[in-house]
């Protein structure tokens, strides 16, 4: 039994929402606009896919009014799946295909060479379910479609921009033209697009989940940070107030001071908010960032008189 991958999944979405001759027929177009092999000598498709083989045979058979016209060639390959081997056998039966979508060798996809623009969305899905996979968005947010020509790249490359607002991108590889997409948006318009709703779902909960886990992590990151700053200025008021006490001795200080110099001593983990609230009467952040400065300031008098002395 076939992987159920996310790419998987969305093609299978792709098909059963496929409800009409005429949308069968558009991605059918799209299917063979990404055929293997696309004259009046031969008509092939290779596919992996067992959905694009079922629609692949029911619909060609249904516009040639055969129940034999595709002959299905399984091939093993070792350590790989099963490779479908699609072909029209009638040299007939090429013909008329080829005539019924106004299809020849040079692909053509045009406004003209299309069907219309309502019927785009199927168009694109067939080429998608021909040569075009997408990652699960748990690992990675890439859409790709690995096109036969230049030509075919491009025309989708400008049928995405000019009808739907989306700017795929394009690399050669391994002599393959190649249209992708990184953008977690723009995938999910060319799913929904395409009428894999459950599969654009799917992307939008993971990115959910990725938001607030990446939330999540800032403001761990950043309550550690405040701790971290927290028991740093912690650890120099108490060398302050050490530094008092040995020298003038705390009682010295005033008794604003000495309150606040005392708890510090015994909190050594408290921030500024929970010194303040623990003093009797409570005063703000501010006001015991204040009398802390003031602490600082005598601390500093002592360690300059002691510079001059040495």
């Amino acid at each position: 039994m076939q992987e159920q991958s996310f790419s998987y999944r969305a093609k299978q979405e792709i098909i059963e929402r496929i409800n009409s001759r005429d949308k069968a027929d558009a991605c059918l177009m799209g299917v063979l606009l990404c055929a293997n092999s696309l004259c009046a000598d031969d008509i092939t498709v290779l596919t992996e896919n067992d959905l694009l083989r079922d629609f692949f045979v029911l619909n060609v058979n249904r516009i040639l009014e055969s129940s034999s016209a595709v002959q299905v060639t399984q091939i093993q390959r070792k350590g790989s799946a099963v490779l479908y081997d699609l072909k029209i056998t009638s040299a007939q039966d090429r013909l008329y295909i080829l005539d019924y979508f106004q299809l020849d060798e040079s692909r053509g996809m045009t406004k003209d060479d299309l069907p219309k623009a309502k019927y785009y969305p199927y168009v694109v899905g067939g080429i998608f379910l021909a040569c075009g996979s997408v990652n699960n968005p748990e690992k990675k947010y890439h859409m790709e479609f690995v096109m036969p020509t230049l030509e075919l790249c491009n025309s989708l490359g400008l049928l995405l921009i000019d009808s739907y607002g989306i700017i795929p991108k394009h690399v050669e590889r391994k002599h393959y033209q190649i249209v992708y997409v990184k953008d977690s948006e723009n995938i999910i318009d060319i799913l929904t697009m395409m009428g894999a709703q459950m599969s654009s779902l799917e992307i939008m909960n993971v990115k959910m989940l990725k938001d607030v886990k990446n939330k999540i992590n800032r403001s761990m990151n950043c309550d550690n940070a405040n701790i971290d700053k927290t028991l740093c200025a912690a650890e120099k008021q108490i060398a302050d107030i050490e530094l008092i006490d040995s020298t003038m001795g705390i009682g010295s200080l005033p008794e604003n001071l000495q309150s606040i110099a005392l708890l510090r001593l015994e909190n050594t983990d408290f921030s500024l908010n929970e010194l303040g609230a623990a003093l009797e009467p409570p005063i703000s952040r501010s006001g015991a960032n204040h009398r802390m400065q003031k602490i600082a300031e005598i601390a500093e008098s002592i360690r300059k008189e002691k510079a001059k002395k040495n």
